[in-house]
Order: C-alpha cells, then sequence, then structure tokens
C-alpha cells in the first residue's frame, strides 16, 4: 500500500478546517501538486473493519506520494479546496444515492461543475461518476436493468480509442462494481467511452480531463465479496442468483491499471 492518505488540516493543508461547514469552495488553497480524495460516503462497516475504506485503496491504486494526497469527507460537511488550486481529484463511491440530493451531495455537484469548467483532471468513481453526470445536465435514476454487482466486462467504445485514459486497454476491461442506480442520460457533450450488458453509460468523459466511472476500479475480489455478504438480503429479494455471481468474482488487474494511468496523467499535466 503507497500510504494512508490523511485529512487535509493544520499547517501543512491550510485549506480545511476540521468540521468546516463553509460550502463548497474554500478560501484557502493546497499546494499545486495535491491531489483530493472527495470522499462521499464510507464503506459499510464489515467490510471497513478488515480491508479499511474507500480513501486507502484508492491512494494504494495511485502509488502517489501519500504526502500529495489528501482526504475530503464532503458527506460530513468537510470544505473542498478551490479546484484550481488542485493538481487533480478522485470522488468516490457511496451508500448515499445522488437522487436523494442531499445538500452536501448537491453543494459537490457544484463543484465538480466548477472542475470541469477550470480544466482539473478528474476521476470521478460509481456515485461520484452518477454526481458528476447529474451536475453536468445528465439524468441518474435507478437502474431499469436492476442491480449491478461482482467482477463485470466492460466493453470500450470506439470514442475509448483516442481517450487519454482508457484508449491504452484493447477492447475491454475486467472490473468490479456494485451500484443500484446509474446514469440514464449522460450529459450534452459527453463522450460515452464504455458498456456493459446491465449499463450503457458505464464510462463517460466530458472536456480533456474529466471522466466518470461507473466501475470500482480501487476494489479487489475480496471487497466485492464483503459487498456480496453486505447487500445478500437485497440481492435474493431482487431475484438475482447471488450465488452464481460470486462463483464468477476474480481479481482482476484492470482497475488498478486505470487509477495507475490517471496518476501518470495527472504527473503528466504538472510537466507542462
Amino acid at each position: 500500500m503507497a500510504g494512508k492518505p490523511q485529512p487535509w488540516a493544520g499547517p501543512r493543508n491550510r485549506f480545511r478546517g476540521p468540521g468546516s461547514r463553509r460550502g463548497a469552495l474554500a478560501a484557502q488553497s493546497p499546494p499545486m501538486e495535491s491531489v483530493a480524495i472527495v470522499k462521499t460516503g464510507a464503506t459499510p462497516p464489515s467490510v471497513a473493519a478488515r480491508r479499511g475504506d474507500f480513501e486507502s485503496w484508492i491512494a494504494a491504486g495511485l502509488g502517489l506520494d501519500p504526502a500529495r494526497i489528501g482526504v475530503v469527507r464532503v458527506f460530513d460537511g468537510e470544505t473542498l479546496p478551490d479546484p484550481r488550486d488542485l493538481a487533480g481529484a478522485v470522488v468516490t463511491g457511496s451508500s448515499a444515492m445522488v437522487t436523494n440530493r442531499e445538500p452536501w451531495s448537491e453543494a459537490t455537484a457544484e463543484w465538480l461543475g466548477a472542475a470541469v469548467a477550470a480544466e482539473t483532471p478528474v476521476l470521478a468513481i460509481c456515485y461520484g461518476h452518477q454526481l458528476l453526470a447529474h451536475a453536468l445536465g445528465g439524468r441518474v435514476a435507478k437502474n431499469p436493468r436492476g442491480r449491478e454487482i461482482g467482477t463485470v466486462e466492460v466493453a470500450l467504445t470506439a470514442e475509448a480509442r483516442d481517450d487519454d485514459l482508457l484508449g491504452v486497454f484493447p477492447g475491454a476491461l475486467r472490473v468490479q462494481t456494485s451500484h443500484v442506480e446509474s446514469v440514464l442520460e449522460l450529459p450534452p457533450d459527453a463522450s460515452r467511452l464504455a458498456t456493459t450488458k446491465l449499463d450503457p453509460n458505464h464510462a463517460f468523459r466530458i472536456g480533456r480531463a474529466t471522466w466518470g466511472v461507473q466501475f470500482h476500479p480501487e476494489f479487489d475480489a475480496d471487497i466485492v465479496r464483503g459487498y456480496f455478504a453486505c447487500r445478500r438480503a437485497a440481492i435474493l429479494e431482487e431475484g438475482i442468483d447471488a450465488d452464481a455471481l460470486l462463483r464468477n468474482v476474480v481479481d482482476c488487474p484492470d482497475g488498478t491499471a486505470v487509477l495507475r494511468r490517471f496518476a501518470r496523467l495527472l504527473d503528466a499535466d504538472q510537466g507542462e
């Protein structure tokens, strides 16, 4: 593991005050090379007790110096920095629903719009992917095709061939998923990059450096099995064969490769 990312607070990370609830944009700025993990929720307690939480998995996958990474717990009301002062940001998944339009979530959506306008590189994962679409005029709702959970094959579109993030992959990725809501309509001017059997808008890009991915690149097979255990009753109630899906859960390197690729793009952007 690359090291545990820390909340941004105190002299070195001046832009976040403990428990700050001043809105989406902060007045003070982090160092320009900093990468924000925008935390929109926590993993289930039974998973966290064994394996940690979203920010640790994402930081490990990025492989960056931990000193560059700060965590902003937006779902607890913590304040985000001005996106122009960041090298990039990763938005996490959540057990919350974008369609509930919680105040913290809507404030984060506003921040994402500012990040896109500033061309700050963003990788938005699962809930983050949906929130990004919502922020930019797309439509998010419960997926009429049903819950998607487990190891899935993600097919890349023709538009992904020249994409800086996903264009390095040979036509498809094998990754982990867990979601009920989906992006049913992409934002205007979005490029559809990937699809699955249950989700035609599984990844997209806006502008030159903003990506939404419905899959969890930070998950491994053990984490997904933990999600199955937590969600088993709901999965069975929905008529899904949980055991069959569980048998197909395997570790695959593509998720980590996506995070490492994003980290390389951040460093390349800083070198311009």
